[in-house]
């Protein structure tokens, strides 16, 4: 998929039901598009692994544990959830979000709780000239990471050892990918395959995670 998209785009909102569509970014770990309509839920369950949730559209309200802590996720946000912890989710206005469900151990970055919402743009600060990197979670199999480029910065053309999605979190940048040049602001998606040429070029000040699959 070589064009700027939005993982609503992808999922849309259907009224009265929850569906859910394969990313098909790899097999290790499972990366998966969500759409949740107005007034719906998904009940309470638990995985033996991590699971990570990103906010896209909407607000989804999820409900972990057996007290049912309740968490709300907005666009932008995250949301990391120990394996073996119940959880579930409900909408009252419908919701988009991306699961990844990590099946092998990950270090966690220690600024990062376990069953917390997080706005993932205020976890990184931009720093004077430079990229700021922030690992959120990794292992072998996959990295999820926050950059911040200032204004006037930006990555040369390279390849990735893996399938990958950048979250556009703040700001605009332009994306060159494969010959081609792409404009991403805040709110939108951009997915690149193994080893596809890339750049990342700030517009000004520019926010974005990024979600490699390492197979």
């Amino acid at each position: 998929m070589d064009h700027v998209f939005t993982i609503a785009q992808l999922r849309p909102i259907r009224d009265g039901m929850t569906i859910s569509r394969d990313a098909r970014l790899g097999s290790e770990n499972s990366v998966t598009y969500f759409s949740l309509g107005k007034e719906t839920f998904i009940s309470q369950e638990r995985y033996d692994m991590t699971s990570v949730y990103i906010g896209a559209e909407g607000n989804g309200d999820f409900i972990l544990g057996a007290e049912q802590k309740k968490g709300r996720l907005t666009p932008g946000d995250v949301l990391i959830v120990q394996g073996g912890t119940l959880c579930g989710v409900q909408s009252d206005t419908g919701a988009v979000y991306t699961e990844i469900i990590i099946k092998k151990e990950i270090p966690m970055n220690n600024i990062i709780k376990s069953g917390e919402v997080f706005k993932l743009k205020d976890l990184i600060q931009y720093e004077e000239g430079s990229i700021s990197n922030l690992d959120v979670v990794s292992n072998d199999t996959m990295k999820f990471v926050l950059m911040a480029f200032d204004e006037g910065t930006g990555l040369q053309p390279h390849r990735a050892p893996g399938n990958a999605i950048i979250f556009a979190l703040e700001g605009q940048a332009t994306i060159g990918y494969e010959g081609k040049d792409y404009t991403i602001s805040a709110g939108e998606n951009f997915r690149f395959d193994k080893e596809g040429l890339h750049s990342v070029t700030a517009n000004g000040k520019f926010k974005m995670a990024l979600l490699l699959v390492l197979e």
